[in-house]
């Protein structure tokens, strides 16, 4: 059964102002694909309409989803701690002193969300929580269906703002490079300049969440964390399918339709089996 966080606030001002952003500008960009472009590519109620609308929408259900269950997952120590507590310690295993508790391997304290996490990755501040055990699938489809949002987008949002926008040196650079000052303080506050200020969004976040997407992708591929990666710890690399499976759970194959179907995950997030080479290796040392 899964934990809910308590305390979804952010706890910082990077987080609340990068939250903030990414709440808003989701619902804004669902509204300029489907309500604004669309309708001047296709003739509502017609096949192609219809296509792309059905598929604009179950591309937003799985954002709205999956950054949902990422956000209200407690994926901290804090629902095991009586497991924690009662649990012998073995290696890996150590005393956080600012839980005031054991920490079991893979874990890591975070100073912002001032508990310890499972299987740690990184604290997100578009999320204003740490990626860990239990919401590391939703994150990951999270970043997955935004960079298919914006690279679907891309595509006609091109079609549709240079029908409407003439190129014009160096009027039009000044504003690709800086639309939404051009747009607020009223240079061109017209609908057209506000489009291009959505559409450089868009690229933007196209190109962002596609380095993310890559980045955490290729981290579970080899078994790791954020932490691990870094420290070169490779004793969780299972095997790139096995891996694949630790992250996304049992049913991992099709977890990425819809954030509702259950996954069990195949570890608890206290106890996790070592890699048969590493355990050779370190019987060499």
């Amino acid at each position: 059964m899964m934990n809910v966080r308590k305390k979804i606030w952010p706890k910082t001002i990077a987080d609340g102002l990068s939250m903030f952003f990414i709440l808003t500008i989701i619902p804004l960009i669902y509204w300029f694909e489907l309500w604004v472009v669309l309708p001047n590519l296709y003739e509502p109620g017609a096949v192609a309409y219809m296509i792309h609308f059905v598929i604009g929408n179950f591309i937003m259900i799985n954002i709205v989803g999956n950054l949902t269950y990422t956000i209200l997952i407690d994926t901290s120590t804090r629902p095991l701690i009586m497991s924690i507590s009662k649990a012998k310690a073995k290696e890996g295993w150590r005393f956080c002193a600012s839980c005031e508790a054991v920490s079991p391997p893979r874990s890591w304290h975070c100073q912002t969300c001032g508990v310890c996490i499972l299987k740690r990755d990184h604290h997100c501040i578009f999320t204003g929580c740490c990626i860990g055990h239990f919401n590391h699938r939703y994150f990951l489809m999270f970043v997955f269906y935004l960079f298919l949002a914006t690279a679907y987008a891309f595509y006609y949002n091109n079609k549709f703002i240079w029908s409407r926008i003439s190129f014009e040196f160096p009027l039009s650079i000044i504003k690709i490079i800086f639309p939404l000052a051009i747009f607020v303080f009223g240079f061109d506050d017209s609908w057209d300049q506000f489009y291009l200020m959505l559409y450089i969004v868009s690229v933007v976040g196209m190109c962002f969440t596609g380095a993310l997407l890559v980045y955490h992708l290729l981290l579970v591929f080899s078994g790791h964390v954020a932490h691990e990666k870094d420290k070169k710890i490779n004793k969780y690399d299972m095997g790139w399918k096995q891996n694949i499976k630790e992250a996304l759970g049992e049913k991992w194959y099709i977890v990425w339709l819809f954030p509702y179907i259950k996954s069990d995950l195949l570890h608890n997030g206290l106890n996790w089996n070592v890699s048969p080479l590493w355990k050779d290796s370190a019987k060499n040392r």
